[in-house]
């Protein structure tokens, strides 16, 4: 509607005027930062007597006036009384006596005493007044005792919810694939709030996540930032924090003043491998997209030029485009873009567009090339991203391939802020303080580490006045933990989010003292060098290898792996006595001793190696990937490949037709990155087994993981190890007729070179090895088992090899004589039949391990069988699983050894005689390093 105002020639028309007049005025006036816009538009009232005015032009110039205004919190936001999500009826708690970590002082502050939470906030840090606490009649005390209180983590890089947990067709919401450019999407209209992940992340200390959608697309959609409580509404709106719009049944509206809005980008390998692309097409729908945004954007404030001005007839409407409008927020500068960008060649495309189109980029996501060129990164337009990574997760596709451990110290030491991510459920973020502690151990300083699961991120995705930090008057996200959060198995006590506690009855493992500290970082000085000098592929092989004799000094302790499995035989705190030596020849241990009564004859040539209060200990055995087989995972040529699966296809007749058996041992690949890291990390064996998507895999091989080739004496520890089997309730047949052929092999319908290996399984000979998570398919094995014992009258040798659920039969499995092979050592329900899960402390009191073990299972850890990259932690697993276990590091160690080689088929000592060598303690400690491996099949020792 409009209305005639006609010049003024008597007071009584004036006065008819003046209310509009006044509203404009004060429209204009409490707007800051448009230029130019109250002069303006006083130079134009004179205009007014002939133009038409529109009714809403108050409102239409209060919308210009916003339209670049930068986002963040209400300026009265800190004198708030109570939090926007505080839930009534929360009583008010008190955590005593507790060290603080609040994040301030650039991640440098630790506070020592007593931490208020109340009506959703922080209501004191430090030192809380008597008559504050006085004036609460219900208040809940925890006395902390002296541990850790860190901010809640923060997650900037997620799918939790919109990727669900376990993965059903019914919920694969991450990616759209209707286009290379859709800005207008939203991962808040595929969050499903049933997701059975959102409860371990808590248990985990997270408690803010940005939900992104997924990276198929160049833009993929908006993302959201939602914190994991559980609301009374039980909605995905409900859950989100500081929404840029308010969601009303009038339609979408922002919010005053803006908060900051998120968007998912992605380049390099996924569109192209989506849309059969190139990343030459990728720029362009980039260009393309933003080419439409800036077009809307100039024809926006070529109207509220207009309309400033006083021109408003035939103004029209003002120019909108849902499909856009996030794009044009984005040249405003109102949004975070996370954009996943691995290679400099991907980094370089997009900082030159945020430069053609004047934006700038949050944080660069995955980017395993941003440490090699951080000058790069400083050119891009506006501010320096950040930078998101994994820890250690790399190679699996080639634009990860020169990844490096590395990258978060040397990006650190550039200036440029690091994140900590999880990309869940890729990594599980339950363990994404995980991630920090090894890009501790990996060289960055604990700080650093810190708050790159906390305060770094909080800032990255803009909110950082609210979470991130421990300050009065944030949000009460809290995390009390049972040792230093950077210390390996750190897990929360309790979790706090808007001060509601999240752990109802939280089971606390008490943890020793060393681990209530920040561990050293082991000296990497060279290796990041090199990182940088090799131009992200520093070379991996040993610097030396010796055959003649090598004396190890000064170590601590010393574990060997005898007829009664891993035993510590030597301990520096037990021990009164001269200084021992262990002198090894032709890479086998010798003598352990004094140096005196050495029968070894020993000179100043001879080679010393000073251990530094160090340790020796059985070399770690891997199983379960497909180390070996593949170089990098998502590419082919680079890789073993698949087997034919004999129940969907016909095997060819060249093989034997269904009476072959596929051997690892003639796919074996030698020196791949992966094994090599495995091997500098103490892994100096695996067993590997063919990969099949169906029943029947094959025959494992058995190698050493530091060789350089096949024929090299002592590469190859076994050729045939086991025979593999899988059953899965995934697979495209049923369940029932995987069995059904199980059963059809062992009773006698195998033929040729398999039924020779099946006659092996069933005289004993040879171990069946079966990939298996449910525990019903697990039941129906145990069932089948008997039933062909009972007709061979002989015992088979099985083992369960993944095993998620298997806790749920400890009892039967164990009377069974089974052993289990657990894979991933901290389970995840993944998939359906993984979901019942032991998830350990603090949610529940026995892991699956301890559960196992309780019911005298045999139990070894492996490894997933993509999870090449994961090998080399096979060492810090084992740990992990021996503090929430309860038992010894003999014990620890024997999991990853002496059990492995006895759940697989290989002789006794065949891997755990080789021997590691670790400064700074134990190959269990997050602050040794691996300096040397006494390799026995092969003569010689390493020294790295």
């Amino acid at each position: 509607m409009e209305k005639a105002l006609i010049m003024p020639h008597i007071q009584e028309r004036l006065s008819r005027r003046s209310s509009l007049k006044i509203a404009l005025s004060l429209g204009l006036l409490i707007v800051c930062g448009y230029g130019g816009l109250l002069t303006a538009f006083q130079a134009s009232t004179a205009k007014y007597a002939f133009a038409k005015v529109p009714i809403d032009a108050d409102q239409i110039i209060q919308k210009c006036a916003n339209l670049d205004v930068i986002p963040g919190p209400p300026s009265d936001f800190h004198a708030r009384k109570e939090s926007d999500r505080y839930v009534p009826g929360t009583k008010p708690t008190l955590i005593k006596n507790a060290t603080i970590w609040t994040g301030n002082v650039d991640g440098l502050e630790v506070i020592t005493g007593d931490l208020l939470l109340d009506k959703g906030m922080i209501s004191a840090v430090g030192e809380v007044p008597a008559h504050v606490l006085n004036g609460f009649h219900h208040l809940s005390i925890i006395d902390a005792n002296g541990s850790w209180v860190s901010p809640g983590i923060v997650d900037l890089h997620s799918h939790l919810g919109d990727q669900s947990s376990p993965k059903l067709s019914g919920a694969a919401d991450t990616n759209s694939r209707k286009g290379l450019v859709q800005p207008w999407l939203r991962s808040l209209d595929s969050l499903n709030t049933h997701d059975d992940a959102y409860q371990l992340s808590i248990a985990g200390g997270v408690t803010t996540v940005v939900v992104l959608p997924g990276s198929a697309n160049a833009i993929g959609g908006q993302a959201f930032v939602i914190k994991l409580r559980p609301t009374k509404e039980r909605s995905p709106s409900s859950m989100l924090l500081d929404p840029p719009f308010t969601f009303n049944g009038s339609g979408i509206e922002e919010v005053q003043p803006p908060r900051w809005r998120q968007l998912k980008q992605a380049c390099g390998e996924n569109p192209s491998r989506v849309y059969s692309g190139t990343r030459m097409d990728t720029i362009w729908a980039y260009r393309q997209g933003y080419e439409e945004a800036r077009k809307l954007k100039v024809k926006q404030d070529a109207y509220c030029a207009k309309a400033v001005a006083g021109q408003w007839k035939d103004l029209g409407d003002f120019p909108q485009d849902l499909q856009w409008e996030a794009l044009v927020d984005v040249l405003r500068g109102k949004v975070k873009i996370q954009n996943h960008c691995y290679e400099a060649v991907d980094l370089d495309g997009i900082v030159r567009l945020t430069n053609e189109f004047k934006f700038p980029i949050a944080a660069f996501h995955h980017a395993h090339e941003t440490y090699l060129v951080p000058d790069l990164l400083k050119k891009a337009y506006g501010h320096t991203p950040a930078v998101a990574l994994f820890a250690t997760k790399a190679r699996y596709k080639r634009e990860s391939y020169r990844g490096s451990e590395f990258a978060p110290r040397i990006l650190a030491d550039n200036g440029i802020r690091v994140v900590m991510k999880s990309d869940h459920p890729v990594i599980d973020s339950r363990y994404l303080m995980h991630e920090a502690q090894q890009a501790h151990h990996f060289g960055l300083a604990s700080h650093l580490a810190l708050s790159s699961v906390t305060s770094t991120p909080a800032q990255i995705m803009g909110q950082e006045h609210r979470i991130g930090f421990i300050r009065k008057g944030f949000d009460a996200d809290i995390v009390l933990w049972d040792s230093h959060p950077l210390a390996i198995g750190a897990t929360p006590k309790q979790v706090f989010i808007d001060g509601v506690a999240q752990l109802e009855s939280p089971f606390v493992v008490p943890k020793p003292e060393v681990l209530q500290h920040a561990p050293k970082t082991p000296d990497f000085d060279e290796e990041t060098r090199a990182a940088l000098k090799y131009d992200g592929l520093p070379p991996l092989e040993p610097k030396e290898s010796i055959s003649d004799v090598v004396v190890f000094q000064n170590f601590d302790s010393l574990f060997l792996n005898t007829r009664h499995g891993v035993e510590e035989i030597f301990s520096a705190e037990d021990y009164v006595g001269p200084p021992q030596i262990a002198a090894v020849q032709n890479g086998v241990l010798s003598y352990i001793g004094t140096f005196e009564g050495c029968p070894i004859n020993l000179n100043m040539s001879t080679r010393t190696v000073d251990l530094h209060g160090g340790s020796i200990a059985p070399g770690l055995l891997s199983y379960g990937s497909r180390l070996g087989l593949v170089h990098i995972a998502g590419e082919a040529t680079t890789q073993d490949g698949e087997v034919f699966d004999g129940l969907m296809h016909e095997i060819p007749s060249l093989l034997g037709g269904d009476a072959a058996v596929i051997r690892a041992l003639d796919g074996l690949q030698f020196t791949t990155r992966d094994a090599l890291l495995a091997y500098r990390s103490g892994v100096t064996g695996a067993i590997t087994a063919p990969y099949s998507p169906g029943v029947l895999a094959g025959l494992s091989t058995a190698f050493d993981t530091g060789a350089a080739h096949k024929l090299i004496e002592g590469a190859v520890f076994q050729d045939e190890v086991a025979l593999h089997v899988s059953f899965s309730l995934s697979s495209s047949v049923s369940v029932s007729t995987q069995i059904a052929a199980l059963r059809t092999l062992l009773f006698g319908g195998a033929k040729g070179d398999l039924g020779v290996q099946i006659a092996k399984v069933l005289e004993g000979k040879m171990h069946l090895v079966i990939g298996v998570h449910n525990a019903d398919i697990m039941a129906s094995l145990l069932q089948l088992k008997t039933e062909v014992e009972r007709r061979s009258e002989s015992a088979i040798r099985m083992t369960f090899a993944g095993a998620s659920e298997a806790h749920l039969l400890a009892k039967e499995i164990g009377a069974a004589g089974v052993g289990v092979i657990i894979a991933p050592a901290r389970s995840f329900p993944a998939f359906w039949d993984m979901r019942r899960i032991s998830p350990g402390p603090p949610l529940t009191q026995h892991s699956a391990i301890s559960t196992l073990l309780a019911h005298n299972v045999t139990v070894g850890v492996g490894v997933e069988s993509d999870g090449a990259w994961a090998v080399r932690h096979t060492r810090t697993e084992v740990s992990w699983a021996a503090l929430e276990a309860g038992i010894s590091k003999a014990e620890a160690i024997a999991l990853t050894s002496s059990n492995l080689e006895k759940l697989l088929g290989l002789t006794s000592g065949t891997v755990s005689s080789n021997l590691v060598a670790t400064t700074g303690g134990t190959i269990l400690d997050f602050e040794s390093k691996v300096v040397a491996i006494l390799s026995s099949k092969r003569g010689v020792v390493d020294i790295f």
